[in-house]
């Protein structure tokens, strides 16, 4: 109960409840898109830097390379789960289940980034490795998604794969996973006294920078809602609240497994739960353009990404705790 409430009274997420509300109330705030992708962009340099310099501190050793192997395992595995249920479920079609799909297997890496300071909230300690675990689990998701509807459509109107050239380029190199990626070398390689030089631009302005991203989220969110909520059915609906618990208790299993520490356990079950609305509906409007935006889109970040940053973040830390080697 105190994390939740630390959770639901900090910056980021009331910032987050006030974008929302604005957009639902039909207000007139705006942030332009420029901006708000600069904000996207700083916030990924600052976490994978930050990652780099906790990697260049010592070894990453076995431990932490079975833990990646973990998560592009649960990458690949949790959208096969996601379609399962969205066809048996809904009355989502094939090709929207699929794409639906690859945004459960995928990450949001804004939820990580409010988890990181929710487990620093709550005492808990993290590994920087684990940036690069968020940057793996980004891909294997929309290939899980376009095997399930090449094998159930075969080559079908509703698969893209004239220019596979053009849907890899997306995929592996869309911007989330590059700055991602890049960041994190370029910390590992400069280190800490690398780190002390860009930190009154990278650290200290850290949490207003994200402050100001989540208020553009709410309003995203809450004009996804207003306008594409008539698209879900109440099993679609459900579906958004209900998956991210799912994914988050194998993911938990996984942790379990591995032996991780609760700060570490935390973000992947995170991850795991969380649902990706900037590399996945990219590659999707590329490889599945019959899919619909209005439902996927709606998904995630109208749905799930509120759960998650009200609801969800005290529960997955809670969970990572209770499954931790020195849980009682």
């Amino acid at each position: 109960m105190d994390i939740a409430i630390a959770t639901l009274l900090s910056p980021i997420v009331l910032f987050f409840l006030l974008g929302l509300a604005a957009a639902l109330l039909k207000s007139q705030m705006t942030i332009p898109e420029a901006f708000a992708k600069g904000l996207a962009i700083y916030l990924m340099m600052s976490i994978g830097l930050k990652g780099g310099v906790e990697i260049s501190k010592g070894d990453l050793g076995w431990d932490a390379g079975l833990v990646m192997i973990s998560a592009v395992a649960l990458s690949f595995i949790l959208p096969v789960i996601a379609y399962s249920f969205l066809r048996f479920t809904t009355r989502l079609n094939e090709v929207d289940s699929a794409a639906v799909a690859a945004h459960y297997g995928s990450i949001s890496i804004v939820t990580f980034v409010a988890a990181q300071q929710a487990i620093k909230a709550a005492g808990l300690e993290t590994s920087g490795y684990l940036v690069a675990v968020a940057a793996l689990m980004e891909v294997p998701a929309i290939i899980s998604a376009l095997v399930i509807v090449h094998r159930g459509a075969g080559r079908s109107e509703n698969v893209a794969g004239s220019d596979r050239g053009e849907l890899a380029r997306e995929v592996l190199l869309n911007a989330s996973v590059v700055v991602l990626l890049g960041s994190l070398i370029i910390g590992w390689v400069t280190g800490e006294a690398g780190m002390k030089k860009v930190s009154p631009f990278f650290v200290d302005p850290f949490q207003g920078v994200l402050c100001l991203f989540l208020l553009d989220m709410g309003l995203s969110a809450g004009r996804g809602l207003r306008n594409g909520w008539r698209q879900l059915g109440p099993g679609t609906i459900v579906f958004g609240i209900y998956m991210p618990l799912v994914s988050g208790l194998i993911a938990a299993a996984v942790a379990a497994l591995n032996g991780m520490e609760p700060g570490d356990a935390a973000l992947l079950i995170t991850l795991s739960a969380s649902a990706s609305y900037i590399a996945v509906p990219a590659a999707m409007r590329l490889a599945l353009p019959k899919a619909k935006p209005s439902i996927y889109l709606t998904l995630s970040l109208g749905i799930t990404f509120p759960f998650n940053l009200i609801l969800g973040l005290p529960l997955y830390i809670w969970l990572a705790k209770a499954i931790s080697p020195g849980a009682v």
